[in-house]
């Protein structure tokens, strides 16, 4: 795994902090959740643009958004009580793969 790919790891990782900043600021808690929406979602930029350097912007970027999708859903099911149906779960399956999937063809 190149350096590349450690970077849009990262990426993933701190979009995921910011979507969490963003549900405190929906419930309320505008200061902490501000700031770590701000500092999730800008250092996950920082990152997504270093990744960019040697990784396809189309790959990457399906990549970057599987991460955030898969971890906000599993924090949602998690955490705030969402919905845990089975065809929920499947489909957020069927995006791992296709994460998956799109690393082994790059």
């Amino acid at each position: 795994m190149t350096w590349h790919w450690l970077a849009l790891m990262g990426a993933g990782i701190f979009e995921v902090l910011g979507v969490v900043g963003f549900a405190r600021v929906s419930r309320g808690q505008a200061l902490a959740g501000g700031l770590l929406m701000t500092l999730g979602f800008g250092t996950a930029l920082g990152f997504l643009a270093l990744a960019l350097r040697g990784i396809d912007l189309g790959i990457a970027y399906a990549v970057f958004t599987g991460i955030g999708t898969v971890c906000g859903t599993l924090l949602g099911m998690l955490y705030w009580g969402e919905s845990r149906h089975p065809l929920r779960i499947a489909f957020t399956a069927l995006i791992v793969l296709g994460v998956v999937g799109l690393k082994l063809l790059a």
